[in-house]
């Protein structure tokens, strides 16, 4: 295959003949580093960057559960009043209790007002209990919709971001850390709209009994809130510089835990060479979050001791209020409970806060991504393209992926209606991309491509899709029945009884692999749920090729379609691809020559270049590259082999 992966990177610290790479500091600096640091953002910065990184997060639980969301907001809002008047009326109960006279006499007159503060907090305690049923339809409903914005970015984006590490980087920061924080920051809003209007209602009733005290509220109050801005920045620095470390550190578990490896991994002996290289990236994770770690118990630590250097200025404050004769005794008594209850709110203020400023940050991450994927879907608008091309024409294409020399340089070919064309060349020699290209999921770099002299970017890209049937040496092994398998080869089809599906089945003898499955078409195709069952590479192929076959397009890419099959079923596969061809068009990328003699026409790649081209007889003729690659196919074919070396 030639679809390009990126240039090859070796890292400062590992050579290539050597097992045990060093463990150098150097790997922060990799290629799979992330993008720029955020610790260099100021308080005032983060402050006003605040709204924007909570607002995403906001706008889902308004869009997933608009009634509860208002429910719940109005709930609090009760439930703050009715602290701001238990306050309050906490005044007037002092106010009784430190009049002069008997003590059953002042009891008595302070009864009125104790029964407002009992009944103002057991409302609010039901206030808050019913905000507790209405919060746990929230959550779920913000999970939900974000999982599908999620997916259907992913889905429309062209397939070229899929080549682009900063664009994987974002993607990734979207699905792992904004997904895993949205609905904990539903739970973190609550508990800080609460923890507010609390603090709020403290703030307030302060306010009512003398506006002397504020700043008395306002001693308690800063300290923490500045060291939960400092650590939760300090927090989102360390884990946007860890984003795509913590890639790496998967990349390589994956290598050790999952099954497709495996077998190589213990073939060629290289666990210790996979286990030494998780050392190196886990070790830079493990230093990186304790130097966050540290740095955020010292934030916390100083916030600590500046509140409780507060703490000593509120009874400082109060006495000085008292001896001026600003305040009355029961005024600073309520001013003392009003400040308890501001500073226990606070205290989950603060860690609400701590974590929303966070996570809305990995909220933030979440909606530029979504944002940036807006921008790389291409507009669903065009004309409709033509059900059967008749001319397909490439003019002067070039193609690079990102951060990549050109892979298609000045490609000029034209391919007609009802032609077979191959492609062949060696190993990148941009065979597979070419194909991407002429099938509209790569738009070229430079250059144009036109069906029917139409230009390819001026067609509705849904339409040209329905057009196509591309088969791949890799095809996708979509983890459900066997039925399904095939039927995603054009999932909205009519097909009454399973006709063509069958049909296909028994073109691609996909069907001897379905009669051996224990369920037949209902089986499960995957070992990772109970009653489900794997195949053979060849196995997925042939259902790949089945599912092709379902497709029925009149553009037919085939890319190395029947590597894994054995003979059988290869001879099988190219008859059914022999009949289906009739009135279509087909391009067919193989390195086995014998499959492509009878194309009508063979261009053959090298470096992103047609070097070549013509049918089997004129290249023969000309005895360049194919001449030369069909004679040595050949020779393999008929066992004349190179003389084994002498010992």
């Amino acid at each position: 295959m030639s679809r390009h992966a990126g240039p090859t990177h070796t890292s400062p610290g590992e050579s290539a003949g050597s097992d045990e790479p060093a463990a150098d500091a150097s790997v922060t600096a990799q290629y799979w580093q992330l993008e720029e640091p955020t610790d260099q953002l100021g308080p005032g910065q983060v402050l006003r960057g605040l709204p924007s990184a909570i607002g995403p997060g906001l706008k889902l639980v308004w869009q997933a559960a608009p009634r509860a969301a208002t429910a719940l907001l109005l709930l609090h809002l009760v439930a703050g009043v009715a602290t701001t008047y238990g306050l309050v009326s906490i005044a007037g109960v002092l106010e009784q209790l430190f009049a002069a006279g008997p003590a059953g006499d002042r009891l008595a007159a302070a009864a009125p007002a104790l029964a407002l503060v009992v009944a103002a907090y057991a409302a609010r305690g039901g206030l808050e209990m019913a905000a507790t049923l209405v919060h746990a339809r929230i959550g779920p409903a913000v999970r939900r919709l974000a999982d599908e914005k999620l997916v259907e970015a992913g889905l429309r984006v062209e397939l070229t971001a899929f080549d682009e590490p900063r664009f994987l980087d974002r993607m990734f920061r979207a699905r792992d850390r904004g997904l895993l924080y949205l609905e904990r920051v539903v739970d973190n809003l609550v508990d800080a709209i609460s923890a507010g209007l609390a603090v709020a209602a403290a703030a307030v009733s302060l306010s009512v009994l003398h506006p002397a005290l504020l700043p008395v509220l306002a001693l308690s109050v800063v300290p923490d809130g500045w060291a939960a801005l400092r650590a939760a920045r300090l927090g989102y620095a360390s884990n946007a510089r860890l984003a795509a470390l913590n890639r790496r550190v998967t990349m390589v578990t994956d290598l050790a835990t999952m099954r497709e490896p495996a077998a190589e991994v213990r073939a060629t002996q290289a666990q210790h060479s996979v286990l030494a290289r998780y050392r190196q990236a886990a070790d830079q994770v493990r230093d990186e979050e304790v130097s966050a770690g540290m740095a955020q118990a010292r934030a916390r630590a100083l916030g600590r001791a500046l509140a409780g250097i507060g703490l000593g200025g509120v009874f400082a404050m109060l006495w000085l209020l008292l001896n001026v004769g600003w305040i009355q005794l029961a005024v600073a008594g309520t001013a003392l409970i009003a400040t308890r209850t501001a500073v226990t709110a606070l205290a989950r203020l603060v860690r609400a806060t701590d974590q929303i400023f966070e996570q809305g940050l990995y909220i933030a991450d979440f909606q530029v991504f979504l944002d940036e994927a807006r921008t790389r879907a291409r507009p669903r608008v065009g004309r409709p393209a033509p059900r059967a091309p008749q001319r397909i024409e490439l003019d002067n294409v070039f193609f690079r992926y990102p951060s990549s020399a050109p892979v298609l340089r000045g490609i000029d070919l034209t391919i007609h209606a009802g032609q077979t064309v191959a492609l062949v060349g060696k190993n990148g020699s941009g065979k597979t991309t070419l194909a991407k290209v002429i099938a509209g999921l790569y738009r070229p770099s430079a250059g144009t491509v036109r069906w029917d002299a139409t230009d390819l970017r001026d067609l509705h890209p849904d339409t040209v899709a329905d057009r196509i049937m591309m088969m791949l040496q890799e095809p996708v092994r979509w983890p459900d029945s066997a039925r399904v398998n095939v039927r995603m080869g054009r999932a909205d089809r009519v097909d009454p009884d399973d006709a063509a599906l069958r049909h296909s089945a028994e073109q691609a003898l996909a069907d001897e692999v379905v009669a051996a499955l224990p369920a037949s078409w209902q089986t499960l195709l995957t070992t990772a749920f109970r009653g489900g069952v794997d195949l053979s590479g060849g196995q997925w192929q042939r259902l790949a090729v089945a599912r092709g076959l379902f497709r029925d397009a009149s553009l037919l890419i085939w890319d190395e379609p029947t590597a894994p099959l054995d003979a059988k079923a290869e001879y099988a596969v190219y008859e059914s691809l022999r009949t289906l061809a009739q009135g279509r068009t087909v391009v067919l990328i193989t390195h086995r020559l014998a499959s492509v003699r009878g194309c009508d026409v063979i261009f053959i790649l090298d470096q992103g270049q047609v070097v070549e081209r013509g049918n089997h007889d004129e290249l023969m003729a000309l005895g360049g590259q194919y001449a030369e690659l069909f004679t040595l196919q050949e020779r393999m074919a008929g066992n004349q082999w190179p003389q084994p070396l002498s010992h």
